[in-house]
């Protein structure tokens, strides 16, 4: 275990701000996670990320020793839509978990890619998730973007924070919508008593927007397509839910009996786009719709 001791020689600043200045080895980020699970003591008591240290607060910086896990690569065929030197885009399938976590240490998409790639992949996110920028859920398909090397992943992870990448989905939802097309703006953060589950009423919310707009009607379904302003966990499935019109087939915000059968949400990640880290130009690429989502809506047209 690592063991750091600072003295603060500021006065009324967060004490997140100034240990990621004077820890540059340590993310802020996982210094706010340190802060968390009680790591950090000032003057010998654990506190917030938001505690304003004063002049000559003794601050304790406890670091644990990292889990070393053996991430194995394996054999897993990509359904490969896009490939260069510095990123690489797959058509993720449904049932597939992103990266390793406890219970899921193989057969992920992670797994599949460093057989793929072998060592071209950044590691920024580490040895759990190399190349990782951003995620879709276990049950979602579609567009996944992963970065061959540091610099385009620090490239594009600014792109992510700047809400500048297109990312289209498509869903089936339960119900007719009102309107052709609609905004749900509504922060989204961890459920205030299930930790399984997102809310928009989480102590923690951060601010999400959702636009969606109507492309087939079904009576009892719609089909839309949603375009994400911002990217937080499990968003369109939350959105949509919270205004009456859960995706066909999430049992974990729609109703638990499904009259169709199907493995988790029907949502489709189908437009990525992004400015290529290299050239500058901006790029799309479009995941077409799983055989699932296809005969469902064949199902529903007749």
């Amino acid at each position: 275990m690592a063991e750091y001791h600072l003295i603060s020689d500021t006065g009324n600043e967060r004490i997140d701000k100034f240990l990621s200045r004077e820890l540059t080895e340590i993310s802020r980020s996982y210094i706010q996670k340190l802060l968390k699970e009680q790591h950090i003591l000032v003057n010998g008591k654990a506190v917030k990320a938001n505690y304003k240290l004063s002049h000559g607060d003794s601050i304790e910086v406890s670091v644990p020793e990292s889990e070393q896990l053996d991430i194995v690569p394996e054999d897993i065929p990509l359904d490969i839509l896009y490939e260069d030197d510095d990123i690489l885009v797959v058509n993720k399938p449904k049932g597939m978990v992103v990266h390793p976590a406890p219970g899921h240490y193989s057969h992920t998409l992670v797994n599949a890619v460093m057989y793929h790639c072998g060592s071209d992949l950044s590691g920024i996110n580490g040895v759990i998730r190399p190349g990782i920028v951003h995620r879709i859920d276990m049950d979602t398909t579609g567009s996944l973007l992963i970065c061959k090397n540091d610099k385009a992943h620090q490239i594009l992870a600014e792109q992510l924070k700047e809400h500048s990448i297109t990312r289209r989905y498509q869903a089936v939802v339960i119900g007719n919508l009102k309107e052709e097309k609609g905004t749900v703006n509504a922060p989204v953060g961890r459920h205030p008593t299930d930790r399984k589950k997102m809310s928009t009423r989480s102590n923690s919310a951060r601010p999400a927007v959702t636009h969606y707009r109507v492309l087939e009607r079904f009576g009892a379904y719609t089909y839309i397509e949603c375009e994400l302003e911002t990217g937080r966990t499990h968003q369109i499935r939350v959105h949509m839910a919270s205004i009456g019109h859960p995706i066909l087939g999430d049992k974990v915000y729609g109703p638990a009996k499904c009259p169709f059968k199907l493995e988790g949400q029907t949502l489709h990640a189908k437009v990525l786009g992004i400015t290529h880290p290299s050239t500058g130009e901006y790029m799309e690429f479009d995941a077409p719709l799983p055989e699932y989502f296809l005969k469902l809506l064949e199902t529903l047209r007749k």
